[in-house]
């Protein structure tokens, strides 16, 4: 069986867009040449800044040959029909078989046999298919040909190799024959040379200083680049996402250290090493006994007889240039950070946030408000929680943010400490934006809480609003990663929230802020405001922006839609079933919570949740659920039939069996202890005293015939198991669950 090498060599490959194109190279040549009747046993991408490389071992010699029947109109079908089954198969009439079917008729049937190809020629024909369709991101045209490349593509290396030696697909694209030859590192070997299987490439490669697998490299270079740092008492700071592109940006990576000049050690770490990866592709290096940033290294692509000296002379004059711009902005916000920022937050006046929504100082404002009155909630400070929520975006205005738009916040920080203002407002403006992923952590620190929440709430109850929402998969406002924020800062903090209630008042807010200016309207303005759960600070604040509110703003508190929050509780419903998923809560039983009272509170919903998942883990939850559903489905049968409903209550004396009597002892024991564990929200406690009704319920139905002719003794077993269902929808709605 022979084995299949491809090399597509070009010019230089973007970092970024290497690693998707390994994945798409294996992918669609190996599915061509299954889809064409070759199989495989295994197959390996790699890559280096200017070649794509796949592997492929035990492919078959040559595709079985294929014989298909395809069955076809009657012989006396209309010739219609006949001409169309014709051209659908190639054949002609007469290559037609008539098959006589039992009524009598004859059926035509074509039987198309194909018969086996030769691999080179299905593995051309995969390859030239691939290179013309292959999915860039970007790609360009050069020369007079039309075939597209990322970058003009040189040379084709493609090889059948087997025990008898190695074969040169024959194949042609654009010019561009397949040949057995390859080149090595573009300054430190010459010329090209041929190679016969993948072992001779991946060797003779080396030999011409290319390592061609990008795994090796990023070994090397990190184990080179810590070896540096740590020869001079300092530590790497990891980097896997600037690792991997640099492993992507040479083909024999040499490692080399420079030092920080003392001008720019002042600089907040943070800023030398966004600095230093955004422009230069530097890792930071620090010292670990004062955290500050003191040095680089830098990956060159070539081995030099100074071993390096003259590139890190280079890289030190660039660094220079760059960091004397970085402590100029540095300085600069300094100075108006000192003075309390308040330039930066008049400005905000003139950004837009959202032609719909306002300036970022109006955004800011309502963020404000709202954090004022989550503040007693998540246990923090009103008045701290409000000046953070004032100053957190100040920094979108500074010049370093500018620079470096994702050290927003973080700058934040810097500039709320050097303004003297308390810790945890300078901790808040670094961390309202988080979380910002799955991954990302989550403030704990109570003002913190408290301003990321309303920021996120603020952007939710915006955009719903003014009716923005995420479709399919489009999500322009990161929406979705808002919700989930919201969620994760919940459960995170173990908060006690009503996620509707701010959300009602934050969608008033947003009205207001789109309603036309005029007359007073203070008396329907309270009224809506406490109508929609939020009281003192935050509804005087209200009261403050609507004081000139017009007759317009009276219509809208009127027309006041309640389905926006609806909606959008449901949304972060359908968030929260998406993060309990990777937590191992199934959807239904998220449902089954779901349908239970105080679904808006989070914390409150996913206790609930919990407790029932690890219910049903058991095999008594199991067996309760059976017999739930058993006594669920009778009685809706019977209440259906009937037109009645059973829910009168049962009587223990019309009890005929033991098995009856001791459902009914079992129910009082259940229900005594269920109502105090669901007042005191013991949800695991509540599951176990239900958990203990699997074996009377399941004694009772093996028993005792509910459908029995006496109509007083149906009726009392009918109620009776009303009381299992009312018992059990005490703790969780299981109708909802599968199964």
């Amino acid at each position: 069986m022979p084995d299949l090498l491809i090399e597509l060599f070009s010019e230089e490959i973007p970092a970024r867009m290497a690693a998707k194109a390994r994945e798409d190279l294996k992918k669609l040549v190996t599915d061509g040449l299954v889809e064409a009747g070759l199989t495989y046993a295994s197959a390996g991408a790699f890559s280096t800044p200017r070649r794509l490389t796949l592997a492929v071992e035990g492919l078959t010699a040559e595709s079985r040959p294929v014989r298909e029947e395809r069955k076809g109109p009657r012989a006396d079908a209309p010739a219609q029909a006949i001409e169309g089954f014709l051209r659908a198969t190639g054949l002609t009439l007469d290559q037609l078989e008539r098959r006589e079917d039992k009524k009598g008729g004859a059926t035509l049937f074509a039987v198309i046999e194909k018969p086996g190809r030769a691999a080179p020629e299905i593995v051309a024909e995969v390859l030239a298919a691939t290179i013309r369709s292959f999915p860039w991101p970007k790609s360009m045209r050069w020369g007079s040909g039309s075939l597209r490349w990322v970058r003009p593509l040189h040379s084709i290396l493609c090889l059948l190799t087997t025990e008898a030696g190695a074969e040169v697909v024959p194949l042609d694209v654009d010019g561009i024959k397949a040949s057995n030859t390859t080149e090595g590192h573009r300054f430190l070997s010459q010329g090209r040379f041929t190679v016969h299987s993948f072992d001779d490439y991946a060797a003779k490669l080396r030999r011409a200083l290319v390592m061609l697998d990008p795994a090796e490299r990023e070994a090397a270079i990190w184990s080179g680049a810590q070896n540096l740092a740590f020869a001079q008492g300092l530590e790497l700071v990891e980097d896997k996402g600037l690792l991997t592109e640099i492993a992507g940006l040479v083909e024999w990576p040499v490692p080399l250290m420079g030092r920080i000049k003392d001008q720019f050690l002042h600089l907040p770490p943070e800023v030398l090493q966004t600095s230093m990866k955004e422009h230069q592709k530097f890792f930071s290096v620090k010292n670990p006994r004062t955290g500050r940033i003191e040095g680089y290294v830098t990956v060159a692509n070539i081995e030099t007889p100074d071993n390096g000296a003259t590139i890190l002379k280079g890289n030190d004059k660039v660094l220079t240039a760059r960091l004397s711009d970085a402590r100029f902005f540095w300085e600069n916000d300094l100075r108006v950070a000192k003075a309390g920022m308040g330039e930066w937050l008049d400005a905000l006046d003139n950004v837009t946030f959202h032609n719909k929504l306002g300036s970022q100082k109006a955004r800011i404002d309502r963020i404000a408000a709202l954090a004022r009155e989550l503040a007693p909630v998540v246990g923090a400070d009103p008045d701290l929680a409000e000046q953070a929520a004032r100053v957190a975006k100040a920094d979108l205005r500074s010049a370093m943010v500018g620079e470096f738009p994702e050290l927003q916040g973080l700058m934040g920080m810097y500039y709320a400490r050097e303004a003297g203002l308390p810790e945890p407002v300078a901790l808040a403006a670094r961390d309202h934006y988080s979380p910002l992923g799955p991954s990302d952590a989550v403030p704990t620190e109570p003002v913190s809480v408290a301003v990321a929440l309303a920021d996120k709430i603020d952007t939710l109850t915006g955009f719903w609003a003014i009716d923005e929402k995420p479709t399919g998969s489009k999500d322009p406002f990161a929406l979705r990663r808002a919700a989930l924020g919201v969620i994760r800062l919940i459960l995170a903090n173990n908060l006690r929230l009503s996620f509707d209630r701010p959300a009602d008042v934050q969608v008033l807010r947003h009205q207001i802020g789109a309603a036309p200016q005029s007359v007073d309207l203070l008396a329907p303005l309270l009224s809506a405001a406490v109508a929609h759960g939020m009281f003192g600070e935050s509804t005087r604040a209200l009261i403050t922006q609507a004081e000139t509110a017009g007759p317009g703003w009276l219509s809208l508190v009127r027309d006041h839609d309640p389905t926006i929050t609806d909606d959008l509780r449901d949304f972060l419903h359908d968030r929260l079933k998406v993060f309990l998923k990777d937590q191992g809560i199934r959807h239904d039983v998220i449902d089954a919570s779901l349908a239970m009272p105080g679904n808006c509170d989070l914390t409150l919903l996913v206790a609930r949740a919990t407790a029932l998942s690890d219910l049903l883990k058991t095999e008594d939850g199991t067996n309760l659920l059976q017999g739930f559903k058993r006594a669920n489905n009778i009685l809706t049968q019977a209440e259906e039939k009937d037109g009645v409903e059973y829910s009168y209550g049962a009587d223990p004396k019309f009890a005929e069996t033991p098995e009856e009597k001791a459902l009914f002892a079992a129910l009082d024991t259940a229900e005594a202890a269920i109502a105090p564990a669901m007042a005191k929200e013991d949800f695991p406690a509540a599951m176990r005293a239900m958990a203990a009704l699997r074996a009377p319920i399941d004694a009772f139905f093996t028993a005792v015939q509910i459908n029995t002719d006496n109509q007083i003794i149906r009726r009392n077993r009918l109620n009776l198991l009303h009381r299992i269902r009312a018992t059990c929808g005490q703790v969780a709605d299981l109708t909802k669950i599968e199964g």
